[in-house]
């Protein structure tokens, strides 16, 4: 049984959201609060196996009451958010960055068309994010550097061959002449602390999937772009990129590199049960750009990803995933490290200076 906290100020949505978990019978209700103090309050009480997150509420707001919660009982956090605008989502994306999981769209009663799609949405994402252990929080002030003595070393686990080609793709004068991310579970934050990293200047354009509930793309870049010195945006169809700018999948759309220097978006259907998919891309950038593309597989639930980082890795490619001990989730870059796609496993404080540093010494 998984025991969920409710945390949510309108009464109306209080009682939707129990109706909705508990038609499920492997979900109970365990508690329900109307501010995000008493949520506070209640999820060091009951200690629920997950907590839904409103956002905008009297006393406290759903940002501080994530924050709180995530210093003194991780637990995992699903934030359903009411609303697309600007202000809202801030607070939505500062909640993840604080440690939240996920964000849904909140429901709005069964007289709406998308209803049950919403229903069947916040019941699967809850039990799937019920299961994440929330152990480890990453802190942004662990970038700082480390004495030598208890620096982690940058490589974990590499065979001798590993070793070899991370020498040789640290060579001077290598092309490079794209960056392609993928993330899911736990990638907002992740994105923040790895674009936040790179330079103003960096020179190489960068292509990003970021699993999101519909809506909620549009908001996560204008969060990005107000936190990062790059300029960020959302991906157009046949738009031609350029070095120094940050271009995201749209809702529900396959990103692809089609041709050199030019973008393509698709409703083809899911791979690997996702559209966007990291897979689609990473495939693509290896097609277009071969040992030139930089590839990056962060936090995430799932596959996705893995298999198309192997492809970039198998043509020449420098290939990155997240480590463990600062995912969110450690699905995605796992079964990449397992299929032998990943040159370098790395903390996210590192990843963007690991790369700062290819690029600096790798372009001509």
């Amino acid at each position: 049984m998984i025991r969920v906290l409710i945390v949510e100020d309108s009464a109306t949505s209080r009682l939707l959201l129990r109706h909705i978990l508990e038609s499920d019978p492997e979900i109970q209700v365990v508690g329900m609060a109307a501010n995000g103090l008493e949520g506070v309050r209640l999820a060091l009480a009951l200690k629920p196996d997950l907590i839904t997150m409103d956002i905008r509420m009297p006393v406290m707001d759903g940002f501080e009451a994530t924050r709180r919660i995530m210093q003194e009982q991780a637990t995992p956090i699903v934030v359903i958010s009411s609303s697309v605008e600007d202000a809202e989502l801030m607070i939505t994306f500062n909640a993840i960055r604080a440690g939240a999981l996920e964000v849904i769209e909140k429901p709005r009663g069964g007289d709406h068309g998308d209803f049950q799609l919403i229903r069947e949405q916040l019941i699967t994402t809850v039990k799937l994010m019920s299961e994440v252990k929330v152990i480890h929080r990453y802190r942004p002030s662990s970038t700082a550097p480390q004495p030598a003595s208890s620096r982690r070393p940058e490589v974990w686990r590499l065979p001798s061959v590993a070793r070899a080609r991370l020498h040789a793709l640290s060579a001077p004068r290598r092309r490079l002449s794209l960056l392609a991310v993928g993330a899911s579970t736990g990638g907002p934050a992740a994105l923040n602390i790895l674009l936040k990293a790179l330079p103003a200047d960096f020179p190489l354009p960068i292509v990003a999937v970021q699993h999101m509930a519909i809506g909620f793309t549009a908001g996560l870049v204008s969060w990005l772009q107000l936190e990062c010195p790059l300029p960020i945006k959302q991906a157009d169809d046949g738009e031609r990129i350029r070095g120094r700018c940050v271009y995201f999948a749209p809702d529900d759309t396959h990103l692809e590199v089609s041709s050199r220097g030019v973008l393509a978006l698709s409703k083809a259907p899911p791979v690997s049960h996702v559209r966007p998919s990291a897979t689609v891309l990473f495939e693509s950038a290896a097609r277009v750009y071969g040992p030139e593309a930089i590839g990056v597989l962060l936090t995430g639930m799932g596959e996705d990803g893995a298999k198309g980082l192997k492809e970039m890795h198998d043509r020449g490619s420098p290939t990155l995933a997240q480590d463990e001990a600062t995912s969110a989730v450690y699905g995605m870059p796992k079964v990449a490290a397992e299929l032998g796609a990943v040159d370098r496993v790395l903390p996210i404080g590192q990843i963007g200076p690991a790369i700062a540093a290819l690029v600096s010494g790798g372009r001509e």
